[in-house]
């Protein structure tokens, strides 16, 4: 899907089936999308798990349990969309 389609934002959790968060983010910055960002939003609170996911390419790390509130801020913040 991310071959064919343009996308402007990634949402994603660590924990998922078939292929984990983090090895997405890996593939998505090693095929090509840099600027596109992406926000973890996961259950996995250890400081190493997001230091992971930063250094993987990740743009913001959300923590479960999560206020919709929190994830707009985020995604306005990221993509520059005045509220």
């Amino acid at each position: 899907m991310f071959t064919h389609s343009p996308f402007d934002l990634v949402v994603t959790d660590v924990n998922m089936p078939l292929m984990d968060g983090l090895k997405l983010i890996h593939h998505l910055r090693a095929a090509g999308h840099t600027g596109v960002p992406i926000v973890v939003v996961t259950t996995e609170s250890a400081e190493e798990d997001r230091q992971r996911a930063l250094a993987l390419g990740a743009s913001a790390y959300l923590i479960k349990p999560v206020q919709a509130r929190e994830v707009l801020e985020t995604v306005h913040r990221l993509l520059e969309l005045e509220r």
